[in-house]
């Protein structure tokens, strides 16, 4: 594995060297081969949610579009960082350009900003069907799907373009010796060669804004959704309504839970082995069980599915 610093004629550092898991080859490679296995079902299990929203008419809906999307943006999600990872675990220099490591850090953090807006997003159509059940279908058309589609996708790439831009800032003049498995805002910054106070503070704001706006949220809206379910006289009618919102809030609780122990302050004093646990965990964790969740959980997920299986069978 390459360790020296690799600079440029200015004196600054060239490429970075993403450390990943330092272990015994062997174990490398079982750790090649387990991730490579994981990154595939997350591949297949959100390929089949697209697929079986596509093909059935009865799931052409606000919520199985939102889905269906969702699914989407997780399998770019995991696919910023995940090939990369699997590369330098069997690669002996794990060497990464800097312009390359600042474009992963930016597509993977905005990724995870258009995450927890789609959340947020599902969460209000969560709200309208069960708060709103007769204004439902006139307020929640295909055309504001859409924009709310596009509203996630440019939002989250817009809400990282500020520390991107404080990063693009900071001097790196080595070591280039990343203790992670990708560029990560805290052991990036940690490489400065000058103290960047000012902007871990920004960067940290930023990252904590778009997790706590999101996630209260979602937590507002199924206060009102459990204060209506509430009201429902009969058992069977509280269940049927909060049936439709357990997969999302199962995502959510996933999603959210493993996000805020590492992101709400960058810079903390966690280990990097701790910060490389709770990364990989929320980075194959989510899209790994969101078309678990959603299959197991949803008849007409099930029923569209096997209609595609039967027809490939």
């Amino acid at each position: 594995m390459r360790t020296l610093e690799t600079t440029n004629v200015s004196g600054f550092v060239s490429e970075f060297v993403l450390l990943g898991f330092p272990c015994r080859r062997d174990t490398q490679i079982f750790l090649f081969v387990l991730f490579s296995f994981i990154y595939l079902l997350i591949l297949l299990g959100n390929t089949s949610i697209i697929c079986a929203v596509w093909s059935s008419p009865k799931l052409h809906t606000p919520m199985y579009t939102l889905l269906a999307n969702f699914s989407f943006l997780e399998i770019c999600y995991v696919s910023s960082d995940v090939p990369q990872m699997l590369a330098n675990i069997i690669s002996q220099t794990k060497s990464i350009s800097y312009a390359g490591c600042l474009l992963q850090f930016y597509i993977f953090f905005s990724m995870c900003a258009a995450e927890g807006l789609f959340l947020s997003v599902m969460a209000f159509d969560r709200f309208l069907a069960i708060c709103r059940p007769l204004h439902y279908p006139a307020i929640m058309t295909h055309s504001l799907c859409a924009r709310l589609v596009a509203s996630c996708w440019a939002g989250g790439f817009l809400w990282l373009l500020t520390p991107l831009i404080l990063i693009s800032q900071v001097p790196f003049c080595g070591p280039n010796i990343i203790d992670h498995f990708l560029c990560d805002l805290a052991p990036l910054l940690a490489l400065s060669c000058a103290p960047v106070p000012g902007i871990t503070l920004t960067c940290g704001i930023i990252s904590s804004l778009i997790i706590f706006l999101t996630f209260l949220y979602i937590i507002g809206t199924y206060c009102c959704v459990i204060n209506v379910v509430l009201q429902v006289p009969s058992g069977s009618g509280r269940h049927k309504a909060l049936s439709t919102c357990a997969s999302h809030l199962a995502v959510v609780s996933l999603f959210y839970g493993s996000v805020m122990v590492m992101y709400v302050s960058p810079g903390s004093g966690d280990s990097p082995g701790m910060q490389k646990f709770v990364t990989l965990f929320y980075a194959l964790a989510t899209p790994f069980f969101n078309p678990l969740i959603y299959n197991f959980r949803n008849k007409d997920m099930k029923d569209a599915l096997k209609k595609i299986l039967n027809v490939l069978l």
